[in-house]
């Protein structure tokens, strides 16, 4: 295994925030209308820390809206208008493209089919006004699956759903904790399954797209490394053999091809080093693997970013929380993250068109 140096490339400065231009108007769902998102979305955006880095246009039915600013007993004013160009962004005032779809009385915490198309509603919205440049990106709150599907969707969630609504050929999800990119070869898999997928060019192609997106998302001599899979590695393969049969030609074939990539590297040990900074970024193989210590770390600071979509998209990285929806307890600390990692990543927009836009994807 190569032995890791620390990460010392130049960096983009596209993840900053630009001080001299105006802040960036990102869409912010609601989600679904009976679950948490409604409540963390008022919060965030009635939060003046929060939205002195961008202007936040929530996008859902003002009336959920409303009722979410009263069970959390916020002394702000719901604007609600048809367009994005109609949004005020004045202090006091949460300003939402109201969609009309879902009445403020839906019992909280319950599938519902009305709120699955009101969630599907919100996407689509915002995902349009992102397309069309009238935002420059959106931030998803947490939608309930069932209630989609009961809506008629066929989608298995917000990721599927954007990669239709955007035409992207390819698309990953990227954690994003204390400045380190996670990446995933497989994600929503039993492990058993997602091990045997777990193939030599699979992860091969996992590295060329992980590195892209960092080079997207402000690296421009990105440094990744890809964790080992077996206990210490593989020990040689006294505890497994993946890391000697698909992990490092893998890793090979892609430093062959010029990529910055090192590995593989015991997964109990490569995390912690990334957050001291030897690497931008870490490939990961499956779901928890890569979960695991991003949450670990700061589970209300980890952020979900969709990388391969022609439009930038971060999102909360939890559910809808039925079980708390209404009560107002109902923290925002994942939705200001994700608020905070939309503006940040605003001024990547033109690298995220090119590396990703549906004729380049193609």
């Amino acid at each position: 295994m190569t032995d890791p140096q620390p990460a010392t490339g130049p960096r983009a400065d596209c993840h900053r925030p630009d001080a001299d231009g105006p802040l960036p108007l990102l869409a912010v769902t609601l989600g679904d209308p009976v679950g948490i998102g409604p409540e963390i979305t008022a919060r965030t955006l009635a939060d003046p820390a929060t939205t002195a880095l961008g202007r936040g246009l929530a996008v859902g039915d003002a009336a959920v809206l409303r009722r979410a600013v009263a069970v959390c007993g916020l002394d702000v004013e719901v604007n609600a208008v048809g367009a994005p160009g109609e949004a005020r962004f004045e202090p006091g005032t949460i300003d939402v493209l109201d969609l009309g779809i879902a009445p403020a009385d839906l019992p909280w915490g319950t599938v519902d089919a009305v709120a699955g198309r009101s969630a599907v509603a919100a996407i689509e919205a915002a995902t349009r006004a992102a397309l069309a440049g009238e935002v420059d990106g959106i931030v998803t709150s947490p939608i309930n699956k069932e209630a989609i599907w009961a809506a008629g969707s066929e989608h298995l969630g917000h990721t599927e759903m954007l990669g239709e609504l955007t035409g992207a050929a390819h698309f990953d999800t990227m954690f994003v904790v204390r400045g380190l990119k996670i990446f995933f070869t497989t994600r929503h898999l039993a492990l058993r399954k997602a091990l045997d997928q777990i193939t030599e060019e699979r992860v091969a192609s996992s590295i060329r797209h992980a590195t892209t997106a960092l080079r997207v998302f402000g690296h421009d001599e990105p440094r990744l490394a890809v964790a080992a899979i077996n206990p210490h590695g593989g020990e040689g393969g006294h505890f497994g053999d993946e890391e000697i049969t698909v992990l490092r030609p893998a890793v090979e074939k892609a430093a062959a091809e010029g990529l910055g990539v090192v590995g593989p590297i015991p997964a109990d040990s490569v995390f912690h080093q990334g957050l001291e900074g030897r690497f931008d970024g870490v490939l990961s193989h499956f779901h928890d693997q890569g979960h695991i210590p991003a949450k670990t770390v700061d589970f209300d600071g980890t952020v979900s970013v969709t990388v391969g979509l022609p439009i930038l998209r971060t999102s909360v990285d939890h559910g809808t929380a039925f079980d708390i929806a209404g009560s107002g307890r109902a923290s925002p600390g994942t939705m200001a993250a994700a608020f905070r990692a939309a503006a940040g990543f605003s001024r990547c927009t033109d690298r995220i068109r090119a590396a990703y836009g549906t004729a380049a994807a193609r």
